[in-house]
């Protein structure tokens, strides 16, 4: 099969892995990850873009490197091309390698704050979308600094502690062997920042076989969603997570 893989950045070394070793013809193209930084709508409509560039192509399928994303794929259809995207609620199920599996840890160790080489690499190279983010909007990327200019210390003070600090009620940092990286520098780029923010620190192996199966198939219906023309992606709020509809 022809496949086109429209992916989100974080994915950028176990994309190129797998659509390498892949027994279909995948073309990949990667959307920055500050595209998770937006509010749902703006993140939809710059994926709906991706997806209308190649609806008109002969690919026989397009598939997305994304999962639920807090609604972002939510309503995403294709002209003439049936989609196929994982049951996911986050990138997280992809590195772990099925719900399951994230949902199990997540059960046992909350408060964790998830890294890979991706998260590493690209997680805070927002570019030209840092503007259109939330945290700009709601002031949540000022220094204290800048806090204090615009609203003096006490203030600023009360800001920085309620809008600022994003990671306050983490506990713990897991870092997610892909084993797709040249050397440990990734592991040790966890440990340095679990260490920086007085956090336990773990390392456990994930599971590429996910990924791969969304690139190789077969798309089985409790992995995969597959979504024909005419429909578009909807959460069910089940335990499936995902679900068409018709538009």
């Amino acid at each position: 099969m022809k496949l086109k893989l429209i992916c989100c950045e974080i994915f950028y070394r176990e994309a190129c892995y797998v659509a390498s070793r892949s027994k279909n013809r995948v073309d990949v193209e990667f959307l920055p990850k500050g595209m998770h930084d937006l509010e749902s709508g703006d993140m939809r409509l710059k994926l709906q873009a991706a997806i209308d560039r190649n609806s008109d192509s002969d690919y026989d399928y397009l598939l997305l490197g994304y999962a639920l994303c807090n609604n972002g794929t939510a309503g995403l259809t294709a002209a003439s091309k049936t989609l196929v995207i994982p049951k996911a609620h986050d990138c997280i199920t992809l590195f772990l390698g099925s719900r399951k599996k994230y949902s199990d840890y997540f059960s046992n160790n909350p408060g964790v704050y998830f890294y890979t080489s991706g998260w590493i690499e690209r997680g805070d190279d927002t570019g030209d979308l840092q503007e259109l983010s939330i945290q700009h909007k709601t002031g949540m990327d000022k220094s204290y600094e800048e806090l204090v200019r615009e609203y003096g210390e006490d203030n600023a003070k009360y800001l920085y502690e309620t809008l600022c600090q994003g990671t306050k009620n983490y506990s713990k940092l897991t870092f997610i062997e892909m084993g797709v990286g040249p050397d440990d520098k990734f592991e040790k780029a966890a440990v340095v920042r679990a260490t920086k923010n007085n956090w336990k620190f773990e390392k456990v192996k994930g599971d590429i076989s996910l990924f791969t199966r969304l690139l190789d198939g077969p798309w089985v219906e409790n992995e995969f969603l597959l979504v024909p023309p005419g429909y578009k992606i909807a959460p069910s709020y089940g335990d499936d997570v995902l679900k068409s509809v018709k538009r």
